[in-house]
């Protein structure tokens, strides 16, 4: 059985293609293309038009390859920016006229497991005292694992498009942006802290896209030119290149090897983001990882998990 995953987040569209057999799986194709949905409307809770027209695209490129891949079954997910719209309806009906292809929005919780599942399928077992965490652009989730189960987990509206949309961010930022940018996160995670309570944790498991940066940055490899189903990151090098993209100016991260385009303005707050969750749960490793929600709807159909 062949199978294609779109991923619609809030900056990017995203598309895995799979041949399932039995119990095993080959991954044939993937890809993504950029579509800040949340540009200018997800502070309003809003999809604006050329939101609509961007999807559109990326759900044109994605069908021509999946025709290509001649796929038997194509699952499409939207999560944050597309949940939290007031006219999300609206947005289902366009696509589907469009594209034909049928959007299924799913819940921060729902995001959660999809994103456990992804991290099941990449690292088999999932070493003790870990944390996993998705950063995306609408939304970051949290889910405390055990090895085959979840313990906690719970989706935060604080992902970095929120943030570029709220804040005014001076180039390079400054030393009171971040202390305001920091105050927001330890506010919004008031959730995680209580969850966190007497738990100790010596990994951080990181999904998606500012961790794959992170681990491109490391490599000094391009965007997409590496897969890594899962990648030991030290504390020493994610301090090391944390501290030089945060004082970084736009020119320079242009300029830097790895750094990925669509993430240039963006990756700022997630590495104040990830810093911030770091140092509070006094991480001693990341364990970065490609595998996410994409690999997560693919793990349900070849286990049917419940």
């Amino acid at each position: 059985m062949r199978i294609a995953v779109i991923d619609l987040g809030t900056n990017t569209c995203n598309l895995l293609i799979a041949e399932i057999f039995g119990k095993e799986y080959k991954v044939l194709h993937h890809s993504k293309v950029g579509v800040k949905i949340g540009k200018s409307g997800i502070h309003k809770k809003i999809l604006t038009d050329e939101a609509f027209e961007r999807a559109q695209k990326a759900m044109e490129i994605h069908s021509t390859t999946i025709k290509k891949f001649a796929a038997h079954e194509t699952i499409a997910i939207a999560t944050s920016a597309v949940r939290d719209a007031e006219n999300k309806n609206e947005f289902i009906n366009f696509l589907k006229e469009k594209t034909g292809i049928q959007l299924q929005v799913i819940s921060g919780d729902e995001e959660a497991l999809l994103i456990f599942l992804g991290v099941r399928l990449a690292l088999k077992h999932i070493p003790n005292e870990s944390i996993i965490l998705d950063i995306g652009g609408g939304s970051n989730e949290f889910i405390i694992p055990s090895k085959t189960s979840i313990l906690w987990k719970e989706s935060f509206p604080l992902g970095v498009s929120r943030i570029i949309e709220q804040y005014k961010i001076s180039d390079p930022v400054l030393p009171e942006e971040i202390s305001e940018i920091e105050a927001f996160f330890e506010k919004g995670l008031e959730n995680l802290w209580v969850a966190i309570k007497e738990r100790s944790f010596s990994q951080l498991i990181g999904c998606s896209g500012a961790f794959d940066t992170l681990a491109d940055l490391i490599d000094q490899t391009e965007p997409g030119s590496k897969t890594r189903i899962q990648q030991s990151i030290s504390m020493f090098d994610f301090e090391r290149v944390c501290e030089k993209v945060i004082n970084s100016t736009k020119k320079q991260r242009e300029q830097m090897t790895g750094m990925e385009p669509l993430r240039i303005e963006m990756i700022v707050p997630a590495f104040i983001f990830i810093r911030l969750v770091a140092q509070k749960l006094k991480i001693k490793k990341i364990i970065q990882t490609d595998f996410a929600l994409r690999e997560g709807v693919l793990y349900n159909k070849i286990y049917n998990y419940q």
